[in-house]
């Protein structure tokens, strides 16, 4: 009798734990990352477009000449606030000074003319590099400084100066318009025969 308790007594096993799923079924995958946006905003600038002032340029056939180094004790240009000081820049064609002479003896005031456009392509160059290469930053032309190697008889250096001022103008339009100095000097730096300083407001 008393063994056929202990066999009643005898606990039964327990009912099996249902299986563990495993990590990789449990964790759910990560969604993939949207693609980014196409945004002009996250291009790189190599790829954003040329400022409205170089389109422009490129319209009507200007090309900037390569930046030219100082050639003495000086830096070509200084910001300070949203002014830009342009040095003094002479006609300089590829880095080799051109136009050598003066007005009213080699040279007649059309030949000047095309001089001090030489020179202010040169003054635009050091411009764009103040402006980290865009010219969209400039908000006017405030002044231009010339300098005409000149004859003692000769009197048309504010003709002369058209020629800068002309390409100011196609360049920038109305904000290219300046007030402006025309001088009769008697020499200039290798003979040149016109040098223009600027000074520009940026936005």
């Amino acid at each position: 009798m008393a063994a056929k308790t202990a066999r009643v007594a005898k606990k039964k096993p327990a009912p099996k734990a249902a299986p563990k799923r495993s990590a990789s079924v449990a964790v759910k995958k990560a969604a993939p990352a949207k693609a980014a946006g196409k945004s002009a905003s996250a291009r790189p600038a190599s790829t954003r477009s040329g400022s409205q002032i170089e389109k422009r340029m490129h319209e009507i056939g200007i090309v900037l000449p390569a930046v030219a180094p100082p050639v003495a004790n000086y830096i070509p240009f200084v910001r300070t606030g949203k002014l830009v000081f342009i040095s003094g820049q002479i006609t300089l064609e590829n880095g080799v000074p051109q136009f050598l002479g003066k007005l009213g003896r080699e040279y007649t005031i059309e030949d000047g003319q095309r001089a001090a456009r030489v020179c202010a392509l040169n003054v635009v160059a050091q411009l764009k590099a103040a402006c980290g290469g865009n010219l969209d930053k400039v908000k006017r032309c405030v002044r231009i400084g010339g300098f005409v190697n000149s004859m003692a008889d000769f009197v048309d250096q504010p003709k002369v100066m058209n020629g800068a001022s002309d390409l100011l103008v196609e360049v920038f339009g109305d904000d290219g318009k300046h007030a402006r100095t025309a001088v009769g000097v008697n020499t200039l730096p290798w003979g040149v025969a016109v040098e223009v300083e600027a000074l520009f407001e940026l936005r």
